[in-house]
């Protein structure tokens, strides 16, 4: 009989624990938002955590993307975009179709803007230089920096 109550006794035990637990993380969790971290009941910018999931913090961004988007006067433009760790881009694009068919490259650093989910390529003027950065794909914007939408839209996608 004690046997029985010691067992009793140890089960309840860990059920409490592990329940108080959860319970603890969860109050924990949701206490941490941007706008409540203070010390001694001052908000501080300074202490403030990235709780926000982003393209460049949450990601595997860097590496190689590979596509072929539409072109007005041909095939397709066949295109290879590589992103560094240390923020910079080599821009491959082929004109198909085309007689002189070359390959064309840009090099040169890329920015996030403020939402980490969006890289401009520096240096790249008259032609499109904006892309959303998603997961193991990129999708081109238009000249405006907005996203392209239509019956073509999967055809601006590059994929890793």
């Amino acid at each position: 009989m004690t046997k029985q109550i010691l067992a009793i006794a140890i089960t309840a035990c860990t059920l409490w624990g592990c329940g108080h637990s959860k319970t603890s993380e969860k109050l924990n969790a949701d206490s941490l938002t941007k706008d409540s971290l203070t010390m001694d009941g001052v908000k501080s910018d300074s202490l403030k955590m990235d709780l926000d999931h982003s393209s460049k913090n949450a990601l595997d961004w860097d590496g190689t993307y590979k596509g072929i988007v539409p072109c007005a006067d041909c095939e397709g433009i066949e295109t290879t975009l590589v992103l560094g760790k240390e923020l910079t881009y080599t821009l491959k694009t082929k004109y198909l179709g085309k007689s002189d068919a070359k390959v064309f490259e840009e090099k040169g650093k890329f920015s996030w803007d403020k939402s980490g989910q969006i890289i401009t390529l520096d240096g790249i003027k008259d032609a499109p230089n904006k892309y959303f950065v998603g997961e193991n794909k990129i999708i081109q914007l238009d000249m405006n920096g907005k996203k392209i939408t239509g019956e073509h839209a999967d055809l601006y996608i590059l994929k890793k």
